[in-house]
């Protein structure tokens, strides 16, 4: 297959390919519109993640990536340090925080619990959740682990080792979505709302 850039373009390509999101042809297009747009978007770029590179760290306590340790989250005293929210990635850790909802701290596990992919307890951080929970201040755990097998075999596993902690334990509802209908919903969320249901 011929080549159709210099090595440098190719690398950059290769490496974008890389991402999430992103295959070979959408990663020619981004580098093509990076090199198109070099003073506006390139040349920030490069600035950023190398920025990023030497500033961004993880957060010693929860996981959470940012500029500082402890977290700009865990560092902040209006957060209920009696709650503790237990994500899989710190994208889910965003994804909260987009919606507001949560007053507590967060722990990021680094992955789930996997038998074919090999990932055991001690590979996540569930050592270093249960020594948060030892230290008397936490009075809740909420278990927020993708509806996915692993997901839900690491909430279990998670919360036998809690049951020896005496911490209150609990798991965010699956069900039908806001705005959902109940015709465009699969077997299994139709199955799990109904089992969540509560009265009015």
């Amino acid at each position: 297959m011929k080549r159709q850039a210099g090595p440098e373009i190719e690398k950059l390509i290769q490496l974008l390919a890389r991402l999430p999101g992103f295959g070979p042809r959408s990663a020619r297009r981004a580098v093509l519109h990076l090199i198109k747009n070099r003073e506006k978007l390139l040349d920030p770029l490069t600035v950023a993640l190398e920025d990023a590179r030497h500033k961004v760290k993880q957060c010693s306590s929860c996981g959470n990536v940012d500029t500082v340790d402890p977290c700009s989250i865990c560092s902040d005293p209006r957060r209920d340090r009696a709650l503790i929210c237990v994500i899989e990635e710190v994208g889910d850790l965003w994804a909260l925080e987009r919606a507001g909802a949560w007053p507590g701290l967060y722990h990021v596990l680094g992955g789930t619990l996997s038998a074919l992919g090999g990932v055991r307890p001690e590979d996540l951080s569930i050592g270093r959740l249960l020594d948060r929970v030892g230290n008397g201040e936490v009075k809740e755990v909420v278990l927020a682990t993708n509806a996915t097998v692993e997901g839900q075999t690491t909430a279990h596993y998670i919360t036998e080792r809690l049951k020896e902690k005496n911490i209150a334990t609990s798991r965010l509802a699956h069900g039908v979505p806001v705005g959902g209908e109940l015709d465009y919903l699969d077997e299994g969320t139709l199955t799990q709302a109904l089992r969540a249901r509560r009265p009015l």
